[in-house]
């Protein structure tokens, strides 16, 4: 039996806690703030029920694992779960609106021509078929599986072979084949497989922009993104995805988890070389290994441990958007046929991008997810509806949220915004509360309150995030900012990709 600490009670903190136990390792959380969750948040006020942070589940698969490998219920027994149909309504500028079934590719390519006319269904189906491709290609190198590392640094070998991108590009003829081949950008891919039509773009442009990344920055093999989704479809906790973590706590405590929250930790202890336990203000707590569920930015910039061979103060993080709600508590019946999630695209798309890339003043009109669950454990009765609306923002260094005024008129705008596609929702408010980056950074600790990325191919691993085995024996990574990033699934298979490292006592 090991003696493990985990630094953070967020999700992968108490999947990893779970795990571990459940195979006899005497765990103990250290959680720097009251509770658990981190990120999937909940805020409650007269009634009504919002998730502060997502609010959907994808790949309910990572969960599934966990609730049978810690104990013999089945999620289903733990949470009510539910495939959401649609999956999805899309408005788009020019005021058409597209409805995507849920896990049905040929009902979504049935939509699309439909909505753009014959043959769109073909040209959208032809990128996600080589969206399957990076998914088969990449599933199991970062997804499943531990990032090839040694004390936590990627060697050339499996940086070369990860770091390209397996996005299927058209073979070059003439003169290009002279040339050295250059991957495409997702930007790329709408231009010469989608033709640059301006809605199927921007169906391709809304995940990776949901996670911070920027069309022209982000890889090819991004499709995997949109394809994952519409392949495996997406699913809703009944009572919000708070619920979700509020089983596998309780699960932690069955297994003998010990909690101790209000207690944040100031250093890890390296004795010997290697980690040994870490510090508190409560004194020392001994360990034989120790798993940072932190963000990792935040961890290493605040100097928890020094990594060998790279000072502190050499480090920089990179800026990464953040995600802007409004958390909408509306008077009136939720309307009948109202689709569970609504995005409203950006007016201009470059506007947005340009915004995210340079870190001025956020698009006044950008892509907004709004989403309206169905749901009376989030409501006070029939004649209310809570209602979430999430925009994704520059980095929290390259604007100033706190000052006076400027999140409630961003909030203004975003209400006009969804307003003008039609949503109505302006006049039935009865109070909201307005959330930005800033609140991000101060509840959970993330560095700069930005949104976590998922672990791409391609871009000589650029977009690989830090190794669970950290250049300290004994001590792991795990969580949004190490490998294999961020989202609720991904979260969860750090977890158990760590626990499989350890192994069972």
């Amino acid at each position: 039996m090991a003696r493990i600490v985990i630094i953070g009670a967020g999700m992968s903190g108490l999947a990893a806690a779970s795990r571990l136990a459940t195979i006899g390792h005497r765990v103990t959380v250290c959680e720097a703030g009251g509770g658990y969750g981190g990120m999937v948040g909940r805020y409650e006020r007269d009634g009504f029920a919002f998730d502060t942070g997502p609010g959907l589940l994808p790949l309910p698969a990572v969960y599934r694992d966990l609730a049978l490998k810690t104990g013999k219920e089945p999620l289903e027994q733990l949470v009510e779960l539910a495939p959401v149909e649609p999956e999805s309504r899309h408005v788009f500028p020019d005021g058409t609106v597209v409805t995507l079934p849920n896990a049905s590719r040929g009902g979504v390519g049935q939509a699309l021509d439909s909505a753009f006319g014959a043959g769109s269904g073909a040209r959208w189906s032809a990128v996600m078929n080589h969206g399957r491709t990076v998914w088969e290609v990449t599933r199991r190198p970062l997804l499943e599986e531990p990032l090839p590392a040694e004390r936590g640094i990627l060697a050339p070998a499996d940086r070369a072979l990860l770091g390209t991108d397996p996005y299927p590009t058209p073979p070059r003829t003439g003169l290009a084949r002279l040339r050295r081949p250059r991957p495409w950008s997702l930007e790329q891919v709408a231009r010469h497989e989608l033709d640059g039509h301006p809605g199927l773009t921007a169906l391709l442009f809304e995940p990776a922009v949901r996670y911070g990344f920027t069309p022209a920055e982000a890889p090819a093999g991004a499709t995997v993104l949109p394809y994952m989704e519409q392949s495996f479809g997406v699913w809703y906790v009944r009572g919000g995805l708070r619920a979700l973590a509020d089983a596998v706590f309780r699960r932690c405590e069955l297994r003998g988890v010990e909690f101790r929250f209000d207690t944040p930790v100031t250093r890890v202890v390296v004795e010997d070389g290697r980690a040994a336990g870490v510090e508190t203000a409560d004194g020392r707590i001994d360990a034989d290994l120790v798993i940072s569920a932190m963000d990792t930015n935040a961890f290493f910039r605040h100097g928890l441990a020094e990594w060998p061979g790279l000072p502190v103060d050499h480090w920089e993080p990179q800026e990464v958007p953040g995600r802007f709600s409004v958390l909408l508590a509306l008077r009136g019946a939720r309307p009948e046929g109202t689709a569970h999630r609504t995005v409203v695209h950006a007016a201009d798309p470059s506007a947005e991008a340009n915004a995210l890339t340079l870190s001025v003043p956020p698009c006044e009109r950008p892509t907004v997810q709004v989403l309206r669950p169905d749901d009376p454990e989030l409501r006070p009765d029939d004649a209310h509806e809570s209602v979430v609306l999430t925009a994704t923002v520059p980095a929290l260094d390259g604007f100033d949220w706190t000052a006076p005024g400027v999140a409630d008129r961003y909030a203004d705008q975003l209400l006009a915004h969804v307003d003008a596609a039609g949503l109505g929702l302006r006049e039935r408010v009865l109070w909201r509360v307005v959330r930005t980056p800033e609140d991000t950074r101060r509840e959970t600790g993330t560095l700069a309150g930005a949104v976590a990325r998922p672990v791409l191919a391609g871009s000589s691993g650029s977009w690989f995030k830090a190794a669970n085995e950290s250049p300290v024996p004994g001590l792991y990574l795990i969580g949004g900012n190490a490998h294999p990033g961020g989202g609720l699934a991904r979260v969860g298979m750090s977890a158990c990709i760590t626990a499989g490292l350890i192994g069972p006592a």
